[in-house]
């Protein structure tokens, strides 16, 4: 009989809350209220792909929190594993992993936010990251393959889209960078198309697809 998978969080919903054990001690999703959080499942400790990855996310560390982001792994090994891990990384890298990471060994969180994917393992997590923002909502997920690591400048790029996002009331077109152009909203009302035609400081390619500077960040 197949065990039942936990319904995935979606964009938009309240991020399922939590408790639980991690190498910085009793970890709550609470904790993170007022900041964005990006929490991201690695597949298992000592392996390589997931090292190079937590490598990966050291390095842009100071970039996240910037931003006012803070950073959260999570996976399905004991405390002791992580904290052995740890100090493998430190001894064989010279990298002081800064962050928390949650020992799920009960899989609560990893069930919780739809971190186990039975037909690729049912003792591992694969490599999900969801992006959360200060009110405690899920504004984006991305979800890797045990086999493929993440790109975590995408991560970042992602986060500086969202908050863009949020501040200015606009989209971020493809490939977009911070400080690159955005784009406004399509018109909704037939007066509305008729002064986004008149208006010469917007780039107008046609009346829903309409672009004005971006800001820095």
């Amino acid at each position: 009989m197949t065990e039942p998978v936990a319904r995935l969080p979606l964009i938009g919903d309240r991020a399922p809350d939590f408790e639980a054990e991690s190498t910085h001690g009793p970890v709550r999703l609470s904790d993170y209220a007022g900041r964005w959080l990006v929490l991201f499942s690695h597949p298992a400790d000592f392996t390589p792909v997931c090292t190079t990855e937590f490598a990966a996310f050291i390095a842009l560390a100071d970039d996240f929190a910037e931003r006012n982001v803070s950073l959260l792994g999570n996976s399905i090994d004991s405390v002791h594993s992580h904290l052995a891990w740890i100090r493998n990384i430190k001894d064989r890298l010279g990298i002081d992993i800064t962050f928390p990471i949650i020992a799920d060994i009960d899989a609560r969180v990893s069930r919780a936010y739809g971190m186990l994917h039975p037909n690729t393992s049912k003792t591992a997590t694969i490599r999900a990251v969801f992006v959360i923002d200060p009110a405690s909502v899920v504004r984006a997920m991305l979800y890797y393959p045990m086999n493929a690591g993440r790109m975590v400048p995408e991560i970042l790029r992602l986060v500086d889209a969202l908050q863009t996002a949020d501040r200015d009331g606009v989209a971020c077109p493809a490939n977009w960078q911070p400080g690159d152009d955005v784009l406004l909203g399509a018109p909704r009302t037939q007066s509305e198309v008729e002064a986004r035609l008149a208006d010469d400081s917007i780039e107008l390619t046609d009346w829903y697809l309409a672009r004005v500077p971006g800001r820095p960040a």
